[in-house]
């Protein structure tokens, strides 16, 4: 291994401008590399959230380290793009530069929010935010990078549907507090509270009142009934939206929400196997993949393709929702906010795609296609 890292080092570290001619080998190395940290990250978070709904918050924490194992991966990659200029252009390295800063510098501000506010459980956090930004940003980049410079073929399709559900397991992310605030709340009414006592003593000196249910619900659902569906419906929507073009596949959409469908429900009973928390899962997701691959397939002008795509997105989202409450598990939402929902992601959609029509745009889409 020593030997095959000096050779590495050997052939290819030198410096060089973004843009760079790099041999697909080498290509073919970094952006599987990317593709390994992104898994430990996902890894990671997957059981921080669960740990947080156990345990006291701990620094040292196996999931944090897992997850600080894949951020190196992925800072070190961005790294070596940097100094060499291989297997990227110049705004495919600002994204993964600028994605990198903003995670690399919110990480203190976290642990620094933690020691001043305590248990801050709830993902909605703004130095929470901070880190899906900054691992947004960073994703840009890769998936920028992936497809201007992999080479075509079946694996350069599977990379980039790999990347885009890691991007929707970000954006999802912050919802999972719902979805596991909900079997926290049923577990201590049921008399088989997850949470270690140490945790819910913690959550209710916070509060100041005594260990109980207005403690738990405190902790475990704190946020409005209106976020849950809005944030999730319109930035899931989007993403597969924008998965749905890049990937050019039909179904592509349906593919990336089932595979994260798929994922969380393999991740819960393994996470419960040993003994941490268990969450709803958004199965309804695969409902609203289908609704973006339909909407693609059938040829509508601009305005029209938006709003019924949007409608279909809303409608099976929230009876997707009421489903899982009445029949399995599902957080408390707000179903006043349908339209909401629908209008604000029909108005996104709308411009999103007028910004794509635009003349300067296709140039540059179609230069990143031939690249």
């Amino acid at each position: 291994m020593i030997q095959g890292v000096k050779q590495f080092r050997e052939l290819y570290w030198e410096r060089g401008a973004p843009g760079r001619e790099t041999p697909a080998a080498l290509t073919k190395q970094l952006y599987q590399l990317w593709l390994v940290g992104l898994l430990l990250k996902l890894i990671g978070s997957s059981w921080d959230v669960s740990w947080h709904f156990k345990w006291l918050r701990d620094d040292l924490a196996p999931p944090h380290l897992i997850n600080t194992v894949g951020t190196v991966i992925v800072v070190g990659l961005t790294l070596f793009h940097t100094f060499t200029g291989y297997g990227v252009d110049k705004l495919t390295i600002r994204l993964m530069q600028v994605g990198s800063g903003i995670f690399l510098i919110a990480l203190p501000i976290d642990i620094i929010n933690h020691r001043i506010n305590g248990l801050d459980i709830t993902s909605w956090s703004g130095s929470h935010a901070l880190l899906y930004l900054g691992t947004a940003v960073m994703l840009a980049g890769a998936i920028r990078g992936w497809m201007k410079y992999y080479p075509a073929g079946n694996a350069r399709t599977f990379g980039l549907t790999a990347l885009w559900f890691f991007f929707l397991e970000n954006v999802w992310f912050p919802n999972q507090h719902q979805e596991y605030g909900v079997r926290a709340l049923q577990a201590w009414d049921s008399g088989k509270a997850e949470a270690e006592p140490i945790l819910l003593q913690f959550a209710a000196d916070q509060l100041g009142v005594p260990v109980g249910r207005e403690a738990v619900v405190h902790f475990a659902l704190p946020i409005a009934d209106w976020v849950y569906p809005v944030w999730g419906l319109v930035a899931a929507a989007l993403v597969l939206v924008i998965a749905r073009r890049t990937i050019a596949r039909p179904w592509a959409a349906t593919t990336v929400a089932a595979g994260y469908v798929a994922y969380r429900c393999l991740i819960w009973p393994l996470l419960a196997g040993i003994d941490f928390p268990k969450s709803a899962v958004p199965l309804f997701l695969i409902l609203v993949g289908l609704a973006i691959d339909a909407a693609h397939v059938i040829k509508m002008p601009t305005p029209a393709a938006a709003v019924l795509g949007s409608a279909a997105v809303t409608t099976v989202g929230y009876v997707g929702i009421w489903f899982q409450q009445e029949y399995l598990w599902g957080p408390p939402i707000s179903f006043s906010s349908a339209a909401v929902t629908a209008v604000l992601l029909a108005v996104l959609w709308t411009v999103g795609d007028m910004v794509i029509h635009r003349p300067e745009t296709q140039l540059i889409a179609s230069r990143l296609k031939l690249g």
